[in-house]
C-alpha cells in the first residue's frame, strides 16, 4: 500500500519540515509527500477552486480518499489502524490524505474522500498537520505491528 500526503503550499525548512521527516524515515509503508501551490494572488473561492485542480491531477486513480478536515470524524489511534488493516485486506493500493491551505479543502474534495478526519476541534496550522498526521500513519503501522509504540 502506497501511501500519499498532497499538502497545499512549499514547506520551508524549519521545525515543522524536520519533525515530519523524523516520522517518514519511521513509516515502512511507501510514503510520499506532495505538495502544491497556486502562487497567483487569487480570490479565496477562486483559490481553492484552483487547488482543487492541482490536488485532484496528484490523486492516484482508484486511490482512498482521506481528507484532512475540521469538520471530520474524531477517531482515535486505533481505529485509524483499523482503516489501515481494512485498506490492506481489501487489496488498496494506493492511499491519498489530502491537507488543504489556509481555507481548507474544496466542498467536492471533501465529497470525493471516503473519510473526513480532524485532529481534534482546536484548529492546527496546516504546515504543523503534515507531522502530526505522519506520527498517525506511524503510530498505526506500530499498532498493526503489535509494537510497544503505542499505549492504551
Amino acid at each position: 500500500m502506497r501511501i500519499r500526503i498532497i499538502a497545499v503550499g512549499r514547506a520551508k525548512r524549519g521545525p515543522e519540515q524536520s519533525l515530519y521527516d523524523v516520522y517518514r524515515k519511521r513509516i515502512a509503508w511507501p510514503l510520499e509527500l506532495i505538495e502544491v501551490e497556486e502562487k497567483r494572488p487569487l480570490p479565496t473561492d477562486q483559490r481553492i477552486l484552483r487547488e482543487d485542480e492541482l490536488i485532484r491531477a496528484k490523486i492516484p486513480d482508484g486511490a482512498v480518499i482521506v481528507a484532512m478536515d475540521e469538520t471530520g470524524d474524531d477517531l482515535t489511534s486505533r481505529k485509524l489502524a483499523a482503516r489501515f488493516q481494512d485498506w490492506q485486506d481489501r487489496g488498496v493500493g494506493d492511499v491519498a490524505f489530502l491537507i488543504g491551505g489556509a481555507d481548507g479543502l474544496s466542498d467536492g474534495l471533501k465529497s470525493a474522500a471516503a473519510l473526513k478526519i480532524r485532529f481534534g476541534r482546536v484548529t492546527w496550522p496546516h504546515m504543523l498537520v503534515r507531522p502530526m498526521l505522519a506520527e498517525q500513519i506511524y503510530r498505526c503501522h506500530q499498532i498493526l505491528d503489535g509494537h510497544p509504540y503505542h499505549r492504551d
